[in-house]
């Protein structure tokens, strides 16, 4: 396992759950030392399991002690950053209508591009199980953006 690879993708994930870089820094960092101080986290195969779940667990605390307040939204500097912005809010609502394990799901299938293997083993699931559920999160997806008269990009399922 590629550790600067993971520490990046840790991160995104991280900052999908608290959209507030500093935060997000801090919680991947902190991913990382505890994955690094206990060597029985190190089982081969289970590595990306394990870093998936000590940093879903490190974001769930710090979104309990944190106020709304504190999350801030940091726009990115782009040259097209109005016709992004309303592509991103419409995906962000459509997104937002499902539930938060589904929207963990494609975060990670999608944007960390984590394996329908990987997945399963994290959502003890078969590979079939979550394939069809990546299946059916996507559908739902796409009659979303039906609704909004946005074209969608077809999906080519699974590995």
């Amino acid at each position: 396992m590629d550790l600067k690879e993971q520490y990046k993708k840790i991160f995104q994930y991280c900052y999908f759950r608290m959209p507030n870089c500093e935060i997000a820094e801090d919680l991947t960092q902190e991913t990382f030392l505890r994955f690094l101080e206990h060597p029985e986290y190190h089982k081969k195969g289970d590595e990306l399991q394990c870093l998936y779940t000590i940093a879903r667990n490190l974001c769930i605390d710090e979104y309990r002690k944190i106020s709304p307040e504190e999350l801030s939204e940091e726009l990115p500097d782009k040259t097209n950053l109005e016709a992004e912005l309303i592509d991103s809010i419409t995906l962000r609502s459509i997104v937002d209508t499902l539930p938060e394990e589904e929207r963990e799901m494609i975060m990670l299938r999608y944007i960390n591009e984590v394996s329908i293997s990987d997945l399963s083993k994290l959502y003890n699931l078969s590979w079939f199980a979550m394939n069809r559920r990546i299946k059916k999160i996507l559908t739902k997806m796409q009659n979303g953006l039906k609704k909004e008269g946005l074209e969608c990009v077809e999906n080519s399922g699974g590995h």
